[in-house]
């Protein structure tokens, strides 16, 4: 999982959903709303296909699922679920593109705590805030937070909830790309300085399940290669940290 940079929808498309939103909350208000039947037949008009266009273009040239990062990305996800939420099922910030397999774990959980969702939304927040990887087993998992002694709430409800540690395949892959990225590192690391532009663009290029996050804002930069980047070249760190968390809209 990955920060993902939410786009604005077309003009169009956008008041084309406010309105299939009011006429969704009328029919509710009046007790006739079937929420399954409403998003059917919406699924196949213009707007909602245009939303999943932008959606497919957030989550980059592979578009991976917005949850797991390793799947394609099959169709369009409500992070509030519309059968309990109907009041957000044609809300822009409610729609995200995910696989499956993701869609069919999550079905309509959302574990909540004091109000809050305790589901991550890639694009509202970083997942790595809450979530660590771990590149001896290559399962994700949830990140140990050292200022309540415990792991974080979020983490372990979306790891349950989506079983991201324990997909054999997602994990042998997170590995492979792992590997991928030291390898671009130890290569730039040769060059003294390594070059800020040309590793941003190895890296990036490289990062088939979006780790990189996890290397530049969460325990992943004590791992080495990376530690020995981030300790003797600085002012590398800094640059790669500030290109890469721009284009993931972090």
């Amino acid at each position: 999982m990955q920060r993902i940079q939410r786009l604005d929808l077309p003009l169009a498309t956008q008041q084309a959903l406010d309105r299939k939103q009011a006429n969704a909350d009328a029919k509710r208000a009046a007790g006739g709303l079937n929420v399954e039947a409403t998003w059917k037949a919406a699924r196949q008009t213009k707007p909602i296909k245009t939303a999943l266009g932008v959606l497919q273009t957030m989550a980059g040239k592979r578009q991976r699922c917005m949850y797991c990062g390793d799947s394609h990305g099959a169709d369009i996800e409500h992070f509030r679920p519309k059968r309990h939420h109907p009041d957000r099922m044609f809300r822009w910030l409610n729609l995200l593109l995910c696989c499956t397999e993701c869609g069919r774990l999550k079905g309509d959980s959302f574990p909540m705590a004091d109000g809050m969702p305790l589901m991550v939304d890639p694009t509202a927040e970083n997942p790595w805030q809450f979530l660590d990887f771990d590149p001896a087993t290559g399962n994700i998992v949830a990140r140990f937070d050292p200022a309540t002694n415990d792991w974080t709430r979020k983490g372990t409800e979306i790891v349950k909830v989506l079983q991201l540690d324990g997909r054999e395949a997602m994990a042998a892959g997170l590995q492979q790309t792992h590997r991928r990225l030291m390898g671009r590192v130890e290569s730039a690391l040769k060059d003294s300085p390594p070059d800020a532009i040309t590793l941003a663009q190895a890296l990036r290029e490289a990062d088939d399940h979006g780790l990189l996050g996890w290397y530049f804002s969460g325990s992943g930069q004590h791992e080495k290669p990376f530690a020995s980047l981030r300790k003797n070249h600085p002012d590398v760190w800094q640059r790669l940290a500030g290109t890469i968390q721009s284009k993931n809209g972090s």
